[in-house]
């Protein structure tokens, strides 16, 4: 009889694993985006577990391709897989996703071997397991953290090589997943199985095939609505729940994070925070967007803000599982600092941040479209460069039936003139009409420092000078920003206006934004001014004249 082969985990048995998992998802979205109703029915965990993966499975994919000869190392291709995981996660079943795979990656890590056997992977997962309940402020069992830590469990009992512990986790999170609606009131209500959990037994299936071979038959997970629900399960935590989901990447020291988790709890619910070694992803749901962020400034360097509000439209509030209808409208704007997109986001705005040098591209814009959840949306790209990007998101969402419209802002206080006329109750074509009136009407500059010797359309710059840009060009050259700022705000006021708008960054002068509002008040009687903070943004001041 002939000898069944050892299986054990190796580099290449990684990226096996990560590309049929990315696959596994793409076909399964669809189906866990349906079930999604906890912690907020916004119908998007199965997105959102599909681009963390796709971020993990990018970043093992650039490491083998940075090896001319050879494979990377085993450790080396498990950090770039926890690496893009924790920077690419999304949503509350995404963040949790990284911390797992995080887990698993510092567990199998700890040694220089080229590969593991069923032994090591059985503490991975149990370090996976952990590790991500530890992460989560308050677990709540029948979701993905039940699951996961069922994988574990069954895992322990498994003797033998990695395929044995491999199915044994996997059969021990289905049973587990099977199970969900028995645990948590909100989806036996709704007759459904956790979304976050059916995402990790995809997972799951994908690394049994990654490992033996042999691939896992799809299953449908269905449950009756109502049915077997235990009487003592908690209800739905998210009912009535906070307005924004709020995520970002932060660099920070442990000391400052455990501050920053006992003010995030303070804030709102569904907190996860994950990572390490000074790079963290931040998740959570709250009413006031602006606090999240600030707290994020005050731990350290957040960056990658993402903050989406949620459609009460698509809230669940009970009874049998309601139908998820996208509301009618919603503006989507690319916002260049934190200030900002609490500013966008408080006023219904789903926001993409980009910081300098860091554009969004085109599939996270499409991204964002989609999560707006709704029939009809504006996007507000407020950047001349993001034009053709832009256009390519519309594009891709408008071929799923969705009604685009692009105004062409080129600025963030554009944005923020159109924002201000929006009325969701008007006629769309007569919304856009009026939000791109206002953004055409409003004149825009921004202050930059040089940081090379150049020509430019107001003459030769030096390093350290101040540049003025009015409408894009180069209109003034100025040795500090607070007089070139008052030479730029006269020029523009020159043609007249009724409202002066600053967007303040964290690196203008103190003193800027009074200087600027005391010289309106003394030379433009009938000229309002309104200031914003927008914290790290690109330029260290914005204007808008209107």
């Amino acid at each position: 009889m002939a000898q069944v082969p050892q299986t054990f985990l190796d580099a290449l048995a990684v990226r096996t694993w990560c590309g049929l998992a990315l696959r596994s998802l793409g076909r399964a979205r669809e189906e866990i985006d349906a079930i999604n109703v906890y912690p907020v029915a916004d119908g998007d965990t199965g997105t959102n577990l599909y681009l963390t993966l796709e971020s993990a499975t990018a970043a093992v994919e650039a490491v083998f391709a940075g090896h001319e000869e050879g494979d990377p190392s085993f450790a080396d291709t498990l950090r770039a897989m926890a690496h893009g995981a924790l920077i690419g996660a999304r949503g509350n079943s995404g963040t949790i996703l990284a911390q797992l795979l995080r887990g698993m990656s510092l567990a199998l890590t700890e040694g220089d071997a080229s590969h593991v056997d069923g032994t090591a992977l059985r503490r991975a997962l149990r370090r996976a397991a952990d590790a991500a309940r530890e992460a989560v402020a308050h677990p709540v069992e029948g979701t993905v953290l039940t699951v996961a830590s069922a994988a574990a469990d069954a895992a322990d009992g498994a003797e033998g090589d990695c395929g044995t512990v491999v199915v044994a986790a996997y059969e021990g999170a289905r049973a587990a997943l099977a199970a969900t609606p028995r645990q948590l009131a909100v989806l036996g209500r709704a007759g459904v199985v956790d979304a976050g959990g059916r995402g990790l037994v995809t997972v799951l299936a994908s690394l049994v095939e990654a490992v033996t071979g042999e691939a896992v038959p799809e299953r449908t997970y269905e449950g009756s609505a109502g049915a077997d629900v235990c009487p003592d399960a908690p209800e739905h935590a998210g009912e009535g729940g906070p307005a924004y989901e709020v995520i970002y990447l932060l660099e920070a020291g442990d000391a400052a994070v455990a501050r920053l988790r006992e003010r995030l709890d303070a804030l709102g619910d569904s907190l996860v925070v994950v990572g390490g070694d000074g790079l963290w992803n931040v998740h959570v749901h709250v009413d006031d967007a602006g606090a999240a962020v600030e707290a994020g400034v005050e731990a350290g360097r957040p960056y990658r803000i993402r903050i989406t509000h949620f459609a009460l439209d698509d809230v669940h509030t009970g009874g049998e599982r309601p139908p998820r209808e996208p509301v009618q409208r919603a503006v989507v704007a690319v916002v260049p600092g934190e200030g900002l997109a609490g500013l966008y986001a408080e006023a219904g705005a789903t926001t993409v941040l980009a910081r300098p040098g860091e554009p969004p591209a085109s599939g996270e814009l499409a991204q964002a479209l989609r999560r707006a959840h709704a029939r009809e949306v504006v996007l507000l790209p407020n950047d001349a460069e993001l034009r053709h990007t832009a256009a390519a998101a519309a594009e891709q969402v408008r071929a799923e039936g969705v009604r685009i419209a692009l105004i062409p802002t080129r600025s963030a206080v554009q944005g923020i003139a159109a924002l201000a006329v929006h009325e969701p109750e008007r006629r769309f074509d007569e919304d856009v009409v009026q939000m791109t009136s206002a953004a055409g009407a409003t004149r825009y500059a921004e202050l930059l420092v040089a940081e090379h010797r150049s020509w430019t359309t107001a003459g030769i710059c030096q390093a350290g000078d101040v540049l003025g840009l009015i409408d894009g060009d180069v209109a003034v050259i100025g040795p500090d920003l607070t007089g070139t700022a008052e030479t730029v705000l006269d020029r523009m006021l020159q043609a007249g206006g009724e409202l002066v708008t600053l967007v303040v960054g964290d690196d203008a002068p103190e003193a800027v934004a009074d200087r600027l509002e005391a010289r309106v008040r003394e030379s433009y009687l009938a000229v309002d001014t309104v200031v914003y903070r927008g914290g790290r943004q690109g330029a260290p001041l914005l204007i808008g004249v209107e």
